[in-house]
């Protein structure tokens, strides 16, 4: 179910949100209204494929069990090594195996059958927000464990196919919280204006963004210089609005439940360097992975070219995490390299012009989305040889007429002029401005909701 849908907006959630405070109404504690938040968010999470409430369900119920089993037992590491070797081997079994058996089947000259295993969505996700529990687990950093509490935090809807990825620590008391079941028009109001700034940002910019983009990446072979540049460009526009609309979206409906979820970007296009841009970018991930990996890598806090190895380790594998292809990785070593040059770069104490910075890191930001988006090698050297003059397109193909249909400039100038959508949220108050603006996102959102170039959520693929 989209969070972009007729059946999400108008059925599903009006049925669990009204559901949810009614129930909250009639009883004394809060149990029967998480459990009625559990069944839903199980509901959405097996509205196309019930299969999946049979996975998420045994992925909850075991690593709970590893959990309370640490605190319980000595075995603490063993225990911990086992959980962690579940997660990942589920991880591996749904969204990694057809990538080994066609690379073995490339490199031994086997013929491995491929499985073709449908990848549940999500669980790139709730599979690291649990590996996370059993770490912190481990570490004696959970004081509480409640079965329900924590079945509503790995699978609490809002959160669960596309993140932000969560700490126990920071929601489950919150659904353990008197105040979550009681109702706040503030917190309803509000998470419907930002609800509606993260439909606006996927509908009206990300999915017109995004048909330049297909078309385009469709047409490798096909284009030349400036239609690589806009290619490129309008994939970053559209991946940008794509995942930080959904990071409101989901933001947004947390509030209508009195749920607060953590902000997951912050004007990335903005950096000034690439440390910077992964401070600002998908920052639930980035916590993730310096948390959890780079730090037990040992961090900053070893030589100099063990802490470069560890940055290169720590974004090959985060690389890896967004999907089973040898693009993604050498997306993640691009980045990885990047935070190496910059690291060895700030030693020089050379300072670049704030605008000459920003242009810099954003030029490698988008040539390196070109290796994330592209569908094989070929494409994506395609694009990048055209983008500088090393190849030779001469045909009728063109994007130019949609480019022109479309102001990407004025999109650029939003980026680096106008306030993010947290920091407008952040001023929101009860009052006939905002009460107006809410109003005509609804109206617009409904306008787009009923065009042709309606798409999926980039992050469900991933």
């Amino acid at each position: 179910m989209l969070f972009n849908s007729f059946e999400f907006i108008f059925l599903f959630l009006p049925i669990v949100l009204i559901g949810y405070y009614a129930i909250s109404k009639i009883t004394v504690n809060s149990l029967l209204a998480n459990l009625w938040l559990l069944l839903a968010s199980l509901t959405f999470y097996g509205w196309n494929t019930w299969s999946n409430v049979i996975l998420i369900l045994s992925s909850i119920l075991i690593n709970f069990a590893i959990g309370m089993a640490m605190e319980k037992l000595k075995q603490r590491k063993a225990l911990l090594i086992l959980g962690i070797f579940f997660n990942i081997f589920l991880l591996c079994y749904y969204k990694y195996t057809d990538f080994l058996l066609s690379n073995i089947n490339a490199a031994f000259h086997t013929d491995f059958n491929l499985l073709h295993i449908i990848l549940p969505i999500g669980i790139s996700f709730f599979t690291f927000q649990q590996i996370a529990f059993l770490v912190d687990t481990y570490k004696r950093e959970i004081s509480e464990y409640n079965l329900l509490s924590y079945s509503i935090f790995v699978s609490f809807f809002p959160q669960l196919i596309a993140g932000p990825i969560v700490h126990h620590k920071e929601m489950m008391p919150q659904f353990k919280s008197s105040k979550s079941a009681q109702v706040s028009w503030f917190n309803i109001s509000k998470g419907v204006f930002v609800f509606n700034m993260g439909l606006a940002k996927k509908i009206i910019i990300a999915d017109t963004f995004g048909k330049i983009a297909s078309r385009g990446y469709a047409h490798t072979a096909l284009l030349d210089t400036g239609e690589s540049w806009i290619t490129s460009l309008a994939y970053s526009t559209q991946l940008y609005f794509d995942f930080s609309g959904y990071s409101d979206m989901a933001i947004g409906l947390g509030l209508l439940f009195n749920i607060q979820l953590p902000n997951n970007f912050w004007s990335p296009y903005k950096s000034t360097s690439i440390k910077e841009f992964w401070r600002r970018w998908h920052m639930t991930l980035s916590r993730f992975l310096k948390d959890y990996i780079y730090i037990p890598l040992g961090g900053n806090r070893v030589s100099t070219s063990r802490t470069h190895i560890n940055l290169l380790l720590t974004f090959l594998i985060g690389g890896f995490w967004h999907g089973a292809g040898w693009t993604f990785i050498f997306w993640g070593f691009l980045h990885g390299a990047g935070l190496v040059l910059h690291s060895m770069f700030q030693k020089t104490e050379i300072k670049l012009p704030t605008s000459l910075s920003i242009l810099l890191t954003f030029l490698f930001v988008n040539i390196t989305w070109i290796f994330f988006r592209a569908e094989n090698w070929n494409d994506a050297l395609n694009v990048v040889q055209s983008m500088f003059g090393l190849s030779h397109a001469h045909n009728d193909f063109s994007l130019i007429y949609q480019f022109y249909d479309v102001p990407i400039w004025c999109i650029g100038l939003i980026l680096l002029f106008v306030n993010n959508s947290t920091q407008f949220s952040n001023k929101y108050t009860i009052n006939w401005r905002f009460a107006l603006f809410t109003i005509f996102l609804i109206l617009i959102n409904l306008i787009f909701l009923n065009s042709d170039i309606k798409q999926e959520f980039l992050y469900f693929d991933f």
